[in-house]
């Protein structure tokens, strides 16, 4: 088979292409069916890597034909008679665990132990019980132009046998099965043999050791099953139950039909090219076809991330907003926070002389602030508690409920128990942090304040008095913002939050006042998204980590459609399809 350089050029970059975006895609998250997604994808690259690439690469290679089957079908020792010489030991205890062996004409050497073939395997010219490794045997008796490749058990106990025996067979131009006939309706070699039907693979069935006087009975089922399975027009040997000599070989004239066919095949180079272009065009019909089905998987990871992601977002973003409410509706003017105000400030008096004019009110609280500094560290110290207990409270009850959805599903419940990390509860350190981050945001407002009354001359008096005080107004004037209090609105908070509104008015008038406490609250609001930020990170870092992402699906498409492109060109002018 000849095609075009620049028609193989263009496939083998699709191809390549198509790798890379199948080893892009991780399907990392346990949803449904990922685990069988996740093994299509690791086939569909291996028999990328082992077969499609190189076969394409080298068109021209020696047709390989793998022998496999059930465990006791006679592989080994057909592999032995039609070669004519013992190369491959036939197994005596189950499983038998040794290498593969590949027999080729020595003029074909050099095909086969540059990695061309299977190239995850070492190379050995000597037997050995390490399934990672391909023996090749170079003998005269197989022709140039074929290798035989003799593969373990599809049903082996071992499961190192059972994958390396897929994978053989996935880079096989031809498929040579073994079976008997006493395990030919077995289901796992039927397994194989469908999906060789679905890929096109060229297939020839042996039926091995099999009673003369049950040859044609069991011929003839078997045949049928072939048809009924899509592989009518696979050739079928029968090999008679016979006497295996001392060197392990059966009588030359029970595998005389199969050699000649072999001989044939290798000496006609029509005819080999029509079996690799039959399984090579198969194959990637099918990798484009389960690509599909590969990134209908990549997008149902995206839709899972994308909603385990959406339900950490809201349970953080419903935490900040509970604490935007709190520390803005009054909820923070209670208990200690209230009564340390109230001492410094002596509320009770204040809010029965609220109508009194501005000066009287301000010289009466510069009496009162006057020798109060310990208790301008207690109020401070009240709302930073007061603020810190706010912020810990809602962090805790954002990452319970974030871990409370992850683990209604699945893949989150999978995605937390590998992580290894709780993340029920805030970080270790969230306290200590919160604890730095109110006394940055208490420090601004003090400087906030300092700023603003420094150009004041009629203030100027008031401020080196009482610049704490007023710090503290406007800290307790940012807690109730959103209350809707005004004038002398009745309610122990409601007043003291207006006591602190009437003594910052008396110096830096309403205006001002309205700005001071609007920046403060936005920074306050800053500082708490920052820290909440950095603890929904810890749940987005698990999700970051994975690399899902919805546009894996779509390359996944595009390279599926851009190899069949290629493929369905290159059919019309090589065969002139209409």
């Amino acid at each position: 088979m000849s095609r075009p350089e620049n028609a193989t050029t263009g496939m083998v970059t699709a191809l390549v292409r198509l790798r890379e975006a199948l080893q892009g895609v991780t399907l990392a998250l346990d949803v449904p069916g990922a685990e069988e997604h996740r093994g299509i994808r690791a086939e569909m690259v291996d028999q990328l890597e082992d077969y499609v690439l190189p076969r394409l690469i080298q068109i021209d290679a020696p047709l390989l034909a793998v022998v496999g089957g059930s465990t006791g079908a006679g592989k080994s020792t057909l592999v032995n008679s039609l070669v004519g010489t013992r190369v491959t030991e036939p197994g005596v205890l189950r499983p038998t665990t040794r290498s593969p062996v590949l027999v080729h004409n020595p003029v074909d050497a050099d095909w086969f132990d540059t990695g061309r073939v299977l190239p995850g395997l070492a190379r050995t010219t000597g037997a050995t019980g390490d399934p990672g490794a391909l023996q090749l045997v170079a003998a005269d008796s197989v022709p140039a132009g074929l290798a035989i490749l003799d593969a373990p058990d599809i049903d082996s106990v071992d499961e190192r046998n059972r994958l390396l025996a897929a994978e053989l067979l996935a880079a096989a131009d031809l498929w040579l099965f073994v079976t008997s006939a006493a395990r030919y309706a077995d289901q796992v070699p039927w397994q194989f043999l469908k999906a060789a039907g679905e890929r096109s693979t060229a297939v020839a069935v042996v039926l091995d050791r099999t009673p003369a006087e049950a040859v044609d009975e069991v011929s003839g089922h078997l045949a049928r099953m072939l048809t009924s399975r899509g592989l009518r027009d696979s050739p079928l040997f029968a090999v008679a139950d016979g006497v295996v000599s001392d060197e392990g070989l059966l009588p030359a004239e029970s595998v005389q039909e199969i050699r000649g066919w072999l001989d044939m095949l290798a000496e006609d180079s029509t005819a080999r090219a029509a079996v690799v272009k039959q399984t090579l065009d198969g194959a990637v019909r099918s990798l484009t076809r389960r690509t599909h089905l590969v990134a209908d998987a990549a997008h149902d990871q995206a839709v899972m991330a994308d909603r385990l992601r959406a339900d950490a977002e809201r349970a953080y973003a419903e935490a900040l907003a509970k604490v935007d409410e709190a520390s803005a509706d009054g909820t923070l003017l209670r208990g200690e926070v209230l009564g340390r105000w109230q001492e410094f400030v002596g509320t009770g008096e204040l809010l029965r002389s609220l109508e009194t004019k501005v000066g009287w009110l301000r010289d009466r609280v510069v009496g009162w602030v006057k020798g109060k500094p310990q208790q301008v560290e207690q109020v401070t110290v009240a709302v930073e508690s007061g603020l810190e207990t706010l912020i810990l409270e809602h962090a805790e009850t954002a990452a319970e409920r974030t871990e409370a959805s992850w683990r209604s599903v699945y893949a989150g419940q999978r995605l937390l128990e590998e992580s290894g990390r709780d993340l029920g509860r805030a970080s270790r350190d969230f306290r200590a942090r919160t604890e730095r981050a109110v006394r940055d945001w208490q420090h601004d407002v003090f400087e906030m304040v300092r700023r603003e009354g420094a150009d004041k001359r009629t203030t100027a008096r008031f401020l080196a008095l009482g610049v704490n005080g007023l710090a503290l107004a406007l800290m307790i004037v940012v807690f109730a913002q959103t209350a809707g209090i005004t004038g002398a609105e009745a309610g122990i908070a409601g007043g003291s939050a207006v006591v602190g509104q009437k003594l910052l008015e008396a110096v830096f008038g309403d205006q001002a006042v309205r700005r001071l406490a609007s920046n403060a609250r936005r920074d306050l609001n800053r500082r708490v998204e920052t820290l909440l930020d950095a603890e929904r990170a810890r749940y987005l870092e698990l999700l970051d980590s994975l690399d899902i992402t919805p546009e894996a699906a779509n390359r996944l498409r595009e390279m599926a459609r851009k190899v069949d492109d290629l493929r369905f060109a290159d059919r019309l002018g090589v065969e002139g399809t209409p």
